[in-house]
């Protein structure tokens, strides 16, 4: 666990735990590979067609005809981050070494898609041109997902996501304010 929380070396932990690097990286892929073994079939995972069907029923029902989730990356701080490493994992205005997470989670908080670990210096744009998330959609093989949207077809899914994604099709991004009222050129004096 220490190797895994706190990213220490194999023979780091032979001194707390008494056990040999061999014996602790092999512990390390044992306890792995039984995670991936216990959640694997549920929760690690892209969806399959009937959670893509689900996903696009409940959206449709919520108003987000076409909704495959919300995409979106958030900063971990890693306060154990080795001295070495501060600087490719600090981003200039946190001075906090941190790790980044990027996530595709539907609504009923389902995180299928998890892409962890890239240093903190990244943006949300970066991580995106690394993450795997739209390999197979680049490649042509995108869920299918047919719904209709004032009077237009269409035939591919969308994530919902904030307004640094670039403006790609497969992307919605909120509305920041929308109730505000539009600003107005008076001024006090009129």
């Amino acid at each position: 666990m220490r190797m895994l929380v706190y990213g220490v070396a194999a023979d780091a932990v032979d001194d707390y735990v008494r056990i040999t690097e061999s014996t602790s990286i092999e512990s390390l892929k044992k306890f792995v590979q039984a995670i991936i073994d216990v959640f694997g079939n549920e929760y690690l995972r892209t969806p399959n067609n009937a959670d893509i069907c689900r996903l696009l029923s409940e959206g449709e029902r919520r108003g987000f005809p076409g909704m495959l989730g919300s995409i979106d990356c958030m900063h971990w701080k890693w306060k154990n981050c080795p001295v070495a490493w501060k600087g490719m994992y600090a981003r200039g205005d946190y001075r906090e070494p941190s790790l980044i997470l990027e996530v595709v989670v539907s609504y009923d908080l389902w995180i299928w898609h998890a892409f962890f670990g890239l240093p903190g210096s990244h943006n949300d744009i970066n991580v995106l041109d690394r993450s795997p998330i739209f390999t197979d959609l680049a490649e042509g093989r995108a869920p299918s997902a047919n719904y209709s949207i004032n009077g237009h077809e269409y035939t591919t899914g969308y994530y919902l996501a904030d307004g640094i994604h670039p403006s790609w099709a497969t992307f919605v991004k909120i509305i920041p304010c929308p109730n505000r009222p539009k600003a107005t050129n008076f001024t006090a004096a009129q």
